[in-house]
């Protein structure tokens, strides 16, 4: 999706996508260091979330911001945090893929991404 909004705002033009990576373009809000990004970028901004919109900040209901919500197929996003799990070492380790697939099965998010001792 963030490729699309970055053709999209530069008019189709790819250079810009090719030369600034991802995480400038559309930076996290959640994150200390994409919130400054993000307000450093010219508008239109794009900003990436894993927010729930209830947890935006109050001045974007007020605003002419966009939303576009992003649904992702739970097997994608088992495989995707798995792996990601397994190189982000500020997580404990995941354990075998059928271990944290039955967490995750179980919904026991807390314990997916807590951070190791």
């Amino acid at each position: 999706m963030l490729e699309i909004l970055s053709l999209i705002r530069q008019d189709g033009d790819p250079r810009w996508c090719r030369s600034v990576p991802n995480w400038d373009r559309g930076p996290w809000l959640e994150t200390l260091l994409g919130y400054r990004r993000a307000r450093g970028n010219a508008r239109p901004r794009i900003i990436s979330s894993h927010l729930p919109v209830q947890m935006f900040p109050k001045a974007f209901f007020g605003s002419k911001a966009k939303v576009i919500y992003t649904v992702r197929d739970p097997k994608d996003v088992l495989v995707s945090l798995f792996h990601f799990a397994r190189i982000f070492r500020p997580y404990k380790d995941p354990g075998s893929l059928g271990e944290f697939m039955e967490k995750f099965l179980e919904g026991d998010g807390a314990d997916l991404g807590d951070f190791g001792e």
